[in-house]
């Protein structure tokens, strides 16, 4: 018996309408199948850009259906959501690009050398081909830039990668629709529509991730059900890449001389930070180290009356909703905790925005307020205040991994070049993808230099989610030897016939 699937208003917690039924094992297999038959259409590069650049026109054009259909399901608001749609249609614009210079593809040609040492060397080529049928699990809280046409599929696409997408289940209106759209760019530029598939069901996910056909996966959303299918993926047998973001705390440490110098502006940009988007970022500022004392206070006060100011949000859904009070009540709860402003409940279907503070030292050391060390999803953040510069250590030490690390620093330590700043950002290194200096984590730029991944559990891989190199996840090198040119590809031959930049026998050439 069909298992539907309901598009949600998180507003009232109503059931919408209707989108699609749960897939089955059978449809599962078919269209990952469909899929596999398609990725040969998607050796022509040129073909691959012009697909990415016709999917991004298509989207702005349906951007007015898109965005409502988005907001009636998440309740992110049109403001957010239309520079959400912007950020998509510039990322699918920007693996075209890097589809048409081809660096991605990482040309190397050495030739033979008979007096080579230690030994003779033979004449070796190597490229970068691409994975095979990508499997891309939705994220929630970004139901366009992180979802079906999102920077997985984006850049999967630009790998030459078919992509079955396993939508949201908070989304699955807005997944249908953006899937509709990719899948006509694709018949537009002369590709199969099954270079993109979207499927509905939590046993889809397992289903999916299992499939003999699937080559790679990318999973954006919590730890226990990254962690899933991480498993699920290294316990085939044929294991695969997995790339997943799981969960982030994000810590903050923030200088007595930074809090001495500007307490009233951090203390506003924390609360900015930790409200923005009702708390439903994964780069959210989760825990923040602030001096005790005069300064720390000032800080803290304008925490205080910046988050008071804020307006009670809708989150996500109902079951995120629950696990924010229920969380947010638990943490309180704990000795030494206290709430300056209260977060929690906020009505019916809405939470309420607060942050909790707690002495450092009762972070240092294993014990029941390890609670405070995990991410809690909504508008709500840890204030840990030290004593002195050994806490920090203290606390720093006992952090997993995380996408963004940042510090506040004051205006003398930013000049000296081996001073306290310089050891606090070594400390920090080792526990985040992202350092940020006096500034905040969310916003995470697209661009060539970013990086968006970190230790586990922030994510599985050492790779990015966000910028040109989130392409490498999808590509895996493979080397020809003593191949006569007749029979090898032609971004490998000395002529050079497509133009692409690449190393010749030891020589950058671009």
């Amino acid at each position: 018996m069909a298992v539907p699937v309901w598009s949600v208003d998180p507003r009232t917690g109503k059931q919408r309408e209707q989108v699609a039924d749960e897939a089955t094992t059978a449809e599962i297999d078919a269209a990952v199948r469909a899929a596999a038959a398609a990725a040969p259409a998607l050796a022509d590069r040129s073909v691959r850009a012009l697909l990415l650049r016709t999917a991004a026109d298509l989207l702005e054009e349906a951007g007015p259906q898109v965005l409502e259909a988005a907001d009636a399901e998440t309740a992110l608001g049109p403001g957010r959501l239309t520079g959400e749609l912007a950020r998509t249609t510039f990322q699918l614009r920007a693996f075209a690009d890097i589809v048409d210079e081809g660096a991605f593809l990482d040309v190397v040609i050495d030739h033979a050398d008979p007096a080579a040492k230690p030994a003779p060397r033979p004449d070796l080529r190597r490229y970068k081909i691409p994975l095979g049928v990508v499997a891309v699990y939705s994220a929630s809280n970004f139901p366009l830039a992180f979802s079906v046409p999102g920077g997985d599929t984006a850049s999967a696409l630009a790998a030459g990668c078919p992509v079955v997408v396993k939508a949201h289940p908070d989304h699955p209106a807005t997944s249908e629709l953006c899937a509709s759209v990719l899948r006509r760019a694709a018949v537009r530029v002369g590709l199969p529509a099954d270079v993109v598939a979207v499927v509905h069901g939590f046993q889809a996910g397992i289903d999916l991730i299992k499939h003999p056909l699937v080559s790679a996966a990318g999973f954006t959303g919590s730890v226990r059900g990254g962690r899933a299918l991480f498993d699920a993926a290294a316990a085939r047998p044929r294991p695969i890449p997995f790339h997943g973001e799981l969960g982030s705390l994000n810590p903050v440490v923030i200088t007595e001389a930074a809090a001495g110098e500007r307490a009233e502006q951090i203390g506003a940009g924390l609360a900015g930070s930790m409200t923005l988007g009702v708390g439903q970022f994964c780069v959210k500022p989760g825990l923040v180290l602030a001096p005790a004392g005069a300064a720390g206070d000032r800080l803290l006060k304008a925490v205080t009356a910046a988050v008071s100011d804020s307006d009670a949000g809708v989150l996500l859904d109902v079951r995120m909703r629950d696990a924010f009070v229920a969380g947010v009540e638990a943490r309180a709860a704990l000795p030494g905790v206290e709430a300056p402003v209260t977060p929690g409940s906020g009505g019916e279907h809405t939470v309420s925005a607060g942050y909790l503070t707690v002495p450092a030292d009762r972070l240092a050391a294993e014990g029941p307020h390890d609670l405070l060390l995990e991410e809690c999803f909504g508008p709500v953040t840890v204030v840990a205040r030290y004593e002195d510069r050994a806490q920090i250590t203290a606390v720093l030490e006992r952090l997993p991994g995380n996408l963004t690390a940042t510090v506040h620093i004051g205006e003398e330590e930013a000049g000296q070049e081996d001073g306290p700043a310089t050891a606090l950002l070594a400390e920090l290194t080792p526990l985040a993808g992202r350092l940020l200096v006096n500034g905040w984590p969310t916003g995470v730029a697209v661009a060539p230099a970013q990086h968006h991944g970190g230790p586990y559990p922030a994510t599985t891989s050492t790779s990015t989610s966000v910028g040109g190199t989130a392409i490498e996840r999808w590509l895996r090198p493979v080397a020809y030897q003593d191949t006569p040119v007749a029979l090898l590809p032609a971004e490998l031959r000395d002529e050079n016939p497509l133009h692409l930049p690449r190393r010749f026998d030891g020589r950058l050439e671009i």
